[in-house]
C-alpha cells in the first residue's frame, strides 16, 4: 500500500468517527427549526450541546494521534493527552484510571500511547475498564495498559493489523491498529499485546 491509500484510509476513518455526532447535531437543529413544544426543544438542545462537544472531543484525538501533532523533535504533555483521550471516552461504556505523571514525551510516544489506548478500548465490546500506566522519566517513556471487562477480547483482525500483517487489504477499521504497528516499528517500542483472562494487556517501552 503506499502512502497516498494509507492516508485516505486514515481520513476515511476520522470521517467514519465524525459522523455519528455530526448526524446528531443537525438532527437536533432540524427539531429545534419545527418544533415548539418547550419539553421538545430542551431535548433538542441537549442534544446539539452533547454531540457537539463529542465531536469536538473526537477531532481533537484524531488531530494529534492521526496527524502531525506540530514540528519534528515536538513534545506532549501527558497532562493534556490523558485530558484529549478521557475526552474522547466520555460517556461511553468504558472507565479509564490513569495517574498520569506531569511530564512531556516525544510526540511519536504519545501518539503511540493514545492510539494503543483506543486499540485497548476496542478490545472490551461490552465496555469496562482501562488502567494506564506511565513512566514517569521522560528520557525513557513506556507504558502499560489493561483492558479488563465482560468479554474482553482481541479480535483476529485487530490482532493481525497490530503485528502488521493485517488481513488482506487494509480498511477503515484495520487502519487504525496498523498505524499502531507502524508506530511502534518507528520507534522501536517493542509493542507486546497479551490477550488474557477476561482482559488484554498492551506493553511498550
Amino acid at each position: 500500500m503506499n502512502d497516498l491509500d494509507f492516508a485516505a484510509l486514515l481520513v476515511s476513518r476520522v470521517c467514519h468517527d465524525l459522523v455519528s455526532p455530526v448526524g446528531a447535531v443537525v438532527n437536533g437543529l432540524e427539531v429545534l427549526e419545527d418544533e415548539t413544544d418547550a419539553a421538545m426543544r430542551a431535548d433538542a438542545l441537549r442534544l446539539v450541546a452533547q454531540s457537539a462537544e463529542q465531536a469536538a472531543a473526537r477531532l481533537q484525538f484524531c488531530r494529534i494521534a492521526f496527524g502531525a501533532a506540530g514540528s519534528a523533535g515536538a513534545e506532549l504533555d501527558l497532562t493534556e493527552v490523558a485530558r484529549i483521550v478521557a475526552g474522547l471516552l466520555k460517556g461511553g461504556k468504558i472507565e479509564m484510571i490513569w495517574a498520569h505523571p506531569a511530564v512531556n514525551w516525544p510526540k511519536d510516544w504519545a501518539k503511540l500511547l493514545m492510539n494503543s489506548i483506543i486499540s485497548a478500548g476496542d478490545c472490551l465490546p461490552r465496555g469496562g475498564r482501562l488502567n494506564v500506566e506511565t513512566s514517569t522519566d521522560p528520557t525513557v517513556p513506556r507504558f502499560k495498559i489493561v483492558a479488563s471487562g465482560v468479554n474482553a477480547r482481541l479480535m483476529p483482525e485487530t490482532e493481525k493489523a497490530l503485528l502488521g500483517e493485517p488481513f488482506g487489504v487494509l480498511d477503515g477499521r484495520s487502519v487504525q491498529p496498523y498505524l499502531t504497528y507502524q508506530l511502534a516499528k518507528g520507534l522501536n517500542a517493542g509493542l507486546t499485546v497479551q490477550p488474557g483472562d477476561g482482559n488484554v494487556t498492551f506493553t511498550a517501552g
